[in-house]
């Protein structure tokens, strides 16, 4: 349970409850230390449930070849969402939740297809630019990452530290994630299994009608009609 604690004078307290830990004491102020593995622990936890985010960075990782153009990427993609976070969640950038999700959702799908162009043989913009599609998506991501803190709340006294945790928190479950991808494949690479032709379209057809499921179910939510 996330415990969010809000006093008349404005300061606020964080915590996460657990079966282990089920009581909260609130202190006179948050140490630093306690903001920090506080948010630290909610970036990790919202990027390792943020199924959007992981497929994402999963189409990602099957599109883009190599190392070094892998590193770009994933590092295009850390400094975009890093810079839409910080900016939204300090006011100074502001969009609407629901359009953003849908576009996180095309995102996905547009990946997708790029996964397929490429079995197909067609170089895409993703394998020739993965940087680029990378960083220009990932400011939207940012942006629901701040969606996501925003809901939390921030320490106003710890503002700049509670913001830094937290990212650094997103970057953990992500290099995690991708940690057990690459490892995965690297496992099914040594194995000798025989696949169907054609089973290789599993994966990113089913990432892509998730993904446009989502797309239609969130545009949907924010059209004129739906209210």
């Amino acid at each position: 349970m996330l415990l969010l604690i809000q006093l008349q004078d404005g300061t606020q307290h964080t915590a996460i409850l657990r079966p282990s830990s089920p009581e909260f004491t609130i202190p006179l102020q948050a140490s630093k230390l306690k903001v920090a593995g506080d948010y630290w622990r909610m970036g990790t936890i919202h990027i390792l449930e943020g199924i959007d985010h992981l497929l994402f960075v999963l189409a990602l990782l099957l599109i883009v070849s190599g190392i070094k153009p892998l590193l770009l990427a994933v590092t295009a993609f850390t400094v975009a969402h890093s810079i839409t976070l910080v900016l939204a969640t300090l006011g100074l950038v502001h969009m609407p939740a629901a359009p953003t999700e849908a576009i996180i959702a095309l995102s996905i799908v547009f990946l997708a297809t790029e996964i397929v162009h490429k079995r197909n043989g067609q170089v895409g913009l993703t394998e020739r630019y993965p940087w680029l599609i990378a960083f220009g998506f990932g400011l939207f991501h940012g942006l629901g990452f701040a969606g996501a803190l925003s809901e939390i709340g921030i320490p106003q006294h710890e503002v700049p530290l509670a913001l830094f945790m937290f990212n650094v928190g997103v970057e953990t479950g992500q290099l995690l994630f991708i940690a057990v991808v690459l490892s995965l494949i690297a496992l099914l690479k040594r194995l000798p299994l025989t696949a169907p032709q054609g089973a290789w379209r599993l994966l990113p057809y089913s990432i892509g009608g998730v993904a446009a499921y989502w797309t239609i179910d969130r545009v949907v939510s924010f059209m004129p009609f739906a209210a």
